[in-house]
C-alpha cells in the first residue's frame, strides 16, 4: 500500500509503511474525565493560504519559500506535536470531531445502537485514567505469569498467544494477496521482532545512533523496573535484550532492500519452512495466533528465519523472558499506569521524534476507538460530516486525471507502442473508491467493557487479527479498505490494483466542492494523481492491471525506465534534510515518481476541466491567475514546520521525502511551471535540465 502521506496511526502494509506526525496550533486539552472537546476548535489552512506565502520571495528560486514562507511563523509547533502540517491540521479537527461522536456515546443508554455502544464503552475505559491507575497490572497479570514460566519448548504457543493481541516478538506473520495471483490471499511470514524503529537503527555507528541505543537501554530498563525487576536485573536484562535483537536486526533487510517486490516474494512448502525454523513446533504458534494451517507461504525474508532461531538458541531463558516481557509492556503501556505510559512515551516520541509533551488523554482515546473499530466510528463520521455531492464531484476530478493520463501515454517518446497498449490495458483496469466503504465492517463479535481498558484493546488487536487470517484461502473481497473514513490520507493498492480516497482527506484545505477549480486540481488533484502514478513507479509498474507481480514490459522500454526513475533517484540524493542527513532518493523513489508524475496529470486534466467548463485561466483571483493557483496549492499542502527529530527520523525511516522537498524536487521538473511564473531558463526552479518519468 502506496500512501500519500506518513501516518503512524495506520498499521504497516506489504510493500510499504504508511507514517504521519502530528500538528497544528490551537491547544486545549478536555478534562480527562469527561472527554470534553478542546475550548478553541482546531480549524484547517484556507484552500488558498493568503497568509502562508512569502510575497518578498521570487518563486523562480525557491517556490517552497514563495508558497510557504510564513506558515511555521503563522503555525508554531504544540508541545504535543513532532510537527505541523496541512494534514495534520486536517487530522486534529477530525480528532476533534470524532472526540464530539464518542463523548455522546460514552454514557449508558439503552438508545445506544450495538456499534454506538461499543465505540462509546471503548472510549468511556479508555478515558478512566483513574481506573487505569487502580488497576495496575492486573489485566496483564495472566500473560506476564505465562511469561515467567514458559521455557523454550513453549514459546511457539506463547509467541503466537502475544501476536494475536498484537505484540511484535520474534518474527511477523500475516495475510496478504499473492503477488502472482492476486486472486488468492495466502499467509506470510517476515521478519520483525524489533523495538527500535527499523534495522538500521542497530548497525549505524554515528554519534546520535549510538546516543539513541543507550537511551533505547535505559529506557527497556526502566519498563522492566516498574514492572517489578531489581534495577540490577533490570539492566543487565535489557543488555541482553539490545543484544539479542540486534542479531535479528542484522539477519533483516533494509527498509530500501524491501521496496522491491520480488525480494520479499518466496513462495515455500511449508515443510520447508518449518525445517528452517526447527525445532520450533510451528502448528502450535498457528493455532494459538488463531490461523488456518496450511500447505505453503510466503517467507518473505527466508534467510531471517535460520537466524533468528540460532539467536534464540544462543539466548538464555532469562533474557527471552525479558525480551518478551518488554514487548508486551510497551504495546500496552497507553493502557497501564501512569509510570509506563509516561516511560514509553518519553522515548519512543520524545526522544525519537522530539516531541515535548505528550498529547491529551481525549486525542489518544479517540484516536484508539479509530483504530480498533474505525468502521463503526467512521460510519457515524461519514453520516455527520461527508455530506453533499463531495464523493460525485471528486469521482469527476479522478475521471479527468486517469483521462489525462491515457493522453499523457500517448505523448512518451521513451516507451514503445506495445507497452503503452499494456500500460493503458492496466490504467482502464484501476478501481476508483471514494469516501467510505459500501458495505460495513460487522463488529458483532468484538466484546467491549466500559471498565476494562487493557482488555478492550487486547481484544480489538484480537478481532482485528482474526479478521485478517481468516481471509487465508478465501476469495479476494475488492470492496475492502485498508484505512478508516475519518483517515486523512490516501492510497494505492498494488494487488487490488485500485485508489482509494477516505472521506477524512476529502475536505478543506485539500477539497472543497465550492472552490474554483485550480485550488482543487492543485490540492486534491495533485494527491489523486499521485495515487494514480503509484500504479507506474518502481514498485507498481511490476505489477499488471489484475494486480499480479507479472513482467508486462518490453526488455528496451524497462531499461528506458529505470534510467528514466535514476534521474529521481540522484536528485533526491543530493538533498540534505536535516544536520548531514541526506534523503534516501532509493527509499523514497516510489514516492518521489508519485509526486512528480500526478502534478503533470493534475495539471493536464485542470486545463482540459478549464476548457469544457469554459473558466478562462488568466484571470485572476486573489492576485493570481490559474495556473499559479494550482501551483501554490500544490505546494501548501506540504507547508510544514517539523522538529529536527522528527524530520531526521523520517529520512531514515520513511518513503516519503520531507514536506519541503515534496514541493521544491517536483516544481523544478514542472513543463507548466516556468510558463505559469515568468521564470527565466536556468533559474533554480526551471533548471535547464529535469527528470520526467510520466
Amino acid at each position: 500500500m502506496n500512501s500519500v502521506h506518513r501516518n503512524s496511526i495506520l498499521a504497516s502494509s506489504i510493500l510499504a509503511l504508511a507514517a504521519f506526525c502530528i500538528p497544528v496550533s490551537a491547544q486545549a486539552p478536555a478534562t480527562p474525565k469527561t472527554g470534553a472537546p478542546p475550548a478553541q476548535h482546531y480549524l484547517p489552512a484556507p484552500m488558498f493560504d493568503k497568509a502562508a506565502l512569502d510575497t518578498k520571495a521570487d518563486p523562480c528560486t525557491d517556490f517552497y519559500k514563495f508558497a510557504c514562507g510564513n506558515f511555521a511563523a503563522n503555525h508554531p509547533i504544540p508541545a504535543d506535536q513532532s510537527g505541523v502540517d496541512e494534514f495534520y491540521l486536517i487530522y486534529n479537527v477530525n480528532t476533534e470531531r470524532l472526540n464530539d461522536i464518542l463523548a455522546k456515546f460514552q454514557a449508558p443508554s439503552t438508545t445506544r445502537t450495538p456499534n454506538e455502544q461499543k465505540i462509546g464503552d471503548f472510549y468511556a475505559a479508555c478515558m478512566n485514567t483513574d481506573a487505569i491507575e487502580k488497576k495496575g497490572l492486573t489485566d496483564l497479570q495472566p500473560l506476564l505469569d505465562r511469561i515467567d514460566k514458559v521455557n523454550k519448548a513453549g514459546l511457539a504457543p506463547l509467541t503466537g498467544e502475544l501476536q494475536r493481541i498484537g505484540v511484535n516478538v520474534f518474527f511477523g506473520y500475516g495475510e496478504m494477496q499473492d503477488f502472482k495471483d492476486a486472486t488468492k490471499q495466502i499467509a506470510f511470514a517476515d521478519q520483525g521482532g524489533l523495538g527500535l524503529p527499523e534495522r538500521d537503527y542497530y548497525t549505524r555507528t554515528g554519534d546520535k545512533d549510538k546516543q539513541l541505543r543507550d537511551q533505547y537501554l535505559e529506557h527497556v530498563t526502566n519498563m522492566l523496573s516498574f514492572a517489578g525487576e531489581t534495577p540490577q536485573q533490570a539492566k543487565l536484562d535489557a543488555q541482553n535484550i539490545l543484544a539479542f535483537e540486534t542479531k535479528l536486526a542484522m539477519a533483516s533487510l533494509t527498509n530500501t532492500e524491501r521496496r522491491d517486490p520480488a525480494t520479499i516474494y518466496h513462495m515455500e512448502p511449508l515443510s520447508t519452512f518449518e525445517a528452517s525454523i526447527a525445532p520450533m513446533p510451528f502448528d502450535k504458534f498457528l493455532d494459538a495466533i488463531h490461523s488456518p494451517h496450511v500447505d505453503s507461504l510466503n517467507v518473505m525474508v527466508p534467510a531471517f528465519f535460520p537466524a533468528a532461531m540460532s539467536a534464540v538458541k544462543d539466548a538464555d531463558i532469562q533474557t527471552l523472558r525479558a525480551y518478551m516481557r518488554y514487548h508486551l509492556l510497551t504495546t500496552f503501556a497507553a493502557d497501564l499506569p501512569k509510570s509506563f505510559d509516561d516511560e514509553n512515551f518519553d522515548f519512543y516520541a520524545r526522544k525519537l521524534y522530539g516531541q515535548p509533551e505528550q498529547r491529551a488523554r481525549w486525542k489518544r482515546c479517540s484516536t484508539s476507538v479509530d483504530a480498533e473499530l474505525g468502521e463503526a466510528l467512521g460510519q457515524v463520521y461519514v453520516e455527520q460530516y461527508f455530506a453533499g455531492d463531495s464523493k460525485e464531484k471528486t469521482l469527476v476530478m479522478v475521471h479527468d486525471i486517469e483521462a489525462a493520463m491515457d493522453r499523457d501515454i500517448d505523448t512518451l517518446d521513451w516507451m514503445s507502442a506495445d507497452t503503452k497498449v499494456k500500460a493503458k490495458a492496466k490504467l482502464h483496469l484501476i478501481a476508483n473508491k471514494i469516501g467510505y466503504p459500501e458495505n460495513w465492517r460487522n463488529y458483532s463479535k468484538l466484546a467491549v467493557s466500559p471498565t476494562t481498558d487493557l482488555l478492550n484493546v487486547e481484544n480489538g488487536n484480537a478481532f482485528e487479527n482474526d479478521r485478517q487470517l481468516d481471509k487465508i484461502g478465501k476469495p479476494v473481497d475488492k470492496m475492502e479498505w485498508g484505512m478508516t473514513p475519518p483517515t486523512v490520507n490516501a492510497y494505492y493498492d498494488p494487488s487490488m490494483n485500485n485508489i482509494n480516497f477516505p472521506a477524512g482527506i476529502l475536505q478543506p484545505a485539500f477539497y472543497d466542492p465550492h472552490a474554483d477549480i485550480a485550488t482543487n486540481y492543485g490540492h486534491m488533484g495533485a494527491i489523486i494523481g499521485h495515487e494514480l502514478t503509484h500504479g507506474f513507479d518502481d514498485q507498481g509498474a511490476q505489477f499488471d492491471g489484475e494486480g499480479n507481480l507479472k513482467d508486462w514490459w518490453t526488455a528496451e522500454d524497462k531499461k528506458k525506465f529505470e534510467a528514466k526513475t535514476s534521474c529521481l533517484v540522484n536528485e533526491y540524493g543530493s538533498f540534505t534534510a536535516v544536520d548531514d542527513v541526506k534523503i534516501n532518493g532509493k527509499l523514497t523513489l516510489g514516492e518521489n515518481t508519485a509526486d512528480n508524475g500526478g502534478l503533470v496529470l493534475a495539471y493536464l486534466a485542470y486545463l482540459d476541466r478549464a476548457k469544457k467548463d469554459g473558466i478562462d485561466i488568466n484571470k485572476k483571483i486573489d492576485g493570481y491567475t490559474g495556473p499559479q493557483r494550482f501551483y501554490i496549492s500544490f505546494a501548501q499542502n506540504w507547508c510544514e514546520n517539523a522538529r529536527p527529530e522528527q524530520v531526521r527520523a523520517q529520512v531514515l525511516t520513511d518513503p516519503h521525502s520531507p514536506d519541503h522537498f515534496r514541493a521544491n524536487g517536483v516544481i523544478v521538473n514542472q513543463p507548466g511551471f516556468a510558463g505559469a511564473f515568468g521564470c527565466k531558463k536556468d533559474t533554480p526552479m526551471a533548471p535547464a535540465s529535469n527528470c520526467r518519468v510520466w
